[in-house]
């Protein structure tokens, strides 16, 4: 792998269409000149970021420097120019491994331990090279194509930090929620045993199809964690070997010291005799449970994207609290992945969610259905009824809105509602505070008459107690003047059960504020 300080990336590759994008980067495919190698090229705004984000680009490049390996996504080159820096990848074209598995027309618990086999492979070659990912999870695990039998990749080193031998210390606050470490959320020291931790979840998903721990409520979720408090119920748990669970067992042990290895799990006999030990029996219900789980979990990135569009690279949230109690908080990063490295712990054991968030879910933002279990979920699924309830209580909020009608619209609402919208400039709101201004002030005062329409409304159910609608908003008004406009906006809007009762727990909307209709205007 070269690192070209002087060659210009035009010299030796040429750019092709887009294949991803964020606030500081964008993912592109290119073509070698000399070899006619198609590579993913990672192209970073420098003159976007700040000495810190600086350093964590050149950490990131460094690690990947070091790491070569069949299952890891390799760097090929580092081309730094006076605006952009380029890192050349391998163009990996499988997608995410699980959703290659549920595409399979046969999957079973030797296909699983031939997953978490190549991915303990990755770890151990990260491990012995003092490398420690801090961000396992089936985001970041990808498919080299889209053949039968591709290679499992790791991926996306963003996160990933160095260490010397077994080294454990505090490195901050990093992970994704679901696949945290006991260790790390008591920030306690770690290394490379929080790696391992995420493959036990990773492997538990893998078998059954849904994550050992799990609850609404982000707290808890952790206490859960902390504790270790994961069990094998019925019957899904039934057909599983005991090998399996003793494997998991090893993995999602809460003391790091006694934790498993990725060196030794590789010679448990559940991964490395898996043809004696393993069952080949196909696992349907697993394969149903994990569609399910990747749509949910699809849906939370969407979501996610949506409510942190405006990224912040160096990965801060800041809230500010005002006088009035509501928050305004600014822009974080896109994907569900926290990382705080610098901030000044506040209390020996507690995590300071005020700072340490890159894309913490708002704890009244419910997305994820809360049966733990694949049978608990509805039959209906995708059941109508509840589609056309999402979209009644959707015209409801909005006739609210244009009436003026701040206490139905209150009702409607959770107190701790979340929002993109042009009048917050690019933040994101907490509580309604911030929304009662307008009605108090603006919405319906300065229109005679308003009509709104919902177009090509699409409605995601997740569970049978949250769903997300995504809708194209059109209003007409006529103003004081008589004069008749029309209004367009995009809006996604995300709606949560508590108690019996549907209420909208955040929303995006896109498109320039009007005078009169639309939440919360301002008269510009």
């Amino acid at each position: 792998m070269a690192l070209n300080a002087t060659t210009r990336f035009s010299d030796n590759y040429e750019l092709k269409e887009e294949l991803g994008k964020g606030a500081f980067s964008i993912v592109r495919r290119c073509v070698q000149k000399s070899t006619g190698l198609e590579f993913a090229a990672k192209i970073i705004n420098t003159k976007k970021l700040s000495a810190r984000d600086f350093q964590k680009l050149e950490r990131e490049a460094r690690i990947c420097r070091k790491l070569q390996h069949p299952n890891i996504v390799r760097l090929h080159d580092s081309i730094q120019e006076e605006s952009f820096h380029y890192l050349v990848f391998d163009l990996v074209t499988g997608g995410e491994l699980f959703e290659d598995i549920v595409a399979r027309e046969f999957y079973s618990e030797a296909d699983a331990s031939h997953c978490i086999q190549q991915i303990l492979e990755s770890v151990n070659h990260c491990h012995q090279n003092g490398v420690v990912h801090r961000d396992l999870k089936p985001e970041n695990l990808l498919l080299a194509s889209k053949a039968k039998g591709a290679a499992v990749k790791l991926a996306d080193f963003g996160l990933a930090i160095e260490v010397q031998g077994e080294q454990q210390a505090w490195f901050g606050f990093a992970g994704t929620p679901g696949y945290l470490s006991p260790e790390v959320l008591k920030k306690e020291p770690y290394g490379k045993p929080v790696d391992i931790w995420a493959c036990g979840v990773i492997l538990y998903i893998l078998l059954v199809g849904y994550p050992p721990f799990w609850d609404e409520d982000q707290h808890r979720l952790y206490a859960q964690i902390k504790a270790g408090a994961y069990d094998y119920p019925s019957p899904e748990w039934d057909t599983v070997t005991p090998e399996a669970k003793n494997l998991i067992n090893q993995m999602l042990t809460v003391n790091p010291a006694k934790r498993i290895t990725a060196a030794e799990a590789l010679k448990h006999p559940w991964i490395c005799q898996r043809e004696r030990v393993a069952s080949v029996v196909h696992r349907q219900e697993t394969v149903d449970c994990l569609k399910k789980f990747n749509a949910r979990r699809k849906l939370k990135g969407a979501i996610l994207t949506t409510m942190l569009a405006t990224r912040n690279f160096s990965s801060r949230s800041i809230i500010n609290k005002k006088s009035d109690g509501s928050n305004v908080k600014e822009s974080t990063d896109s994907s569900t992945t926290i990382e705080e490295d610098d901030v000044k712990e506040k209390s020996k054991g507690v995590v300071d969610r005020s700072s340490t968030v890159i894309a913490k879910e708002p704890e009244d933002v419910r997305l994820t259905a809360t049966a733990k279990t694949c049978s608990q979920l509805p039959s209906n699924w995708n059941g109508s009824a509840r589609k056309q309830e999402i979209l009644k209580l959707t015209e409801q909020l909005l006739e609210a809105i244009s009436a003026g009608d701040y206490e139905t619209y209150a009702k409607i609402c959770d107190p701790h509602v979340t929002s993109f919208e042009p009048e917050a400039l690019g933040n994101l709101v907490e509580g309604l505070e911030f929304h009662k201004f307008f009605f108090d002030n603006l919405l319906g005062k300065n229109c005679k008459s308003i009509n709104t329409l919902i177009l090509n409304p699409h409605i995601h159910l997740m569970g049978e107690d949250a769903a997300c609608i995504a809708y194209v908003r059109l209003t007409q008004f006529v103003d004081k003047q008589g004069q008749a406009h029309t209004q367009q906006n995009e809006e996604t809007r995300v709606w949560y059960r508590r108690d019996g009762k549907w209420l909208n727990v955040h929303f995006h909307r896109s498109g320039a504020s009007t005078p009169c209709t639309l939440p919360y205007h301002q008269n510009k």
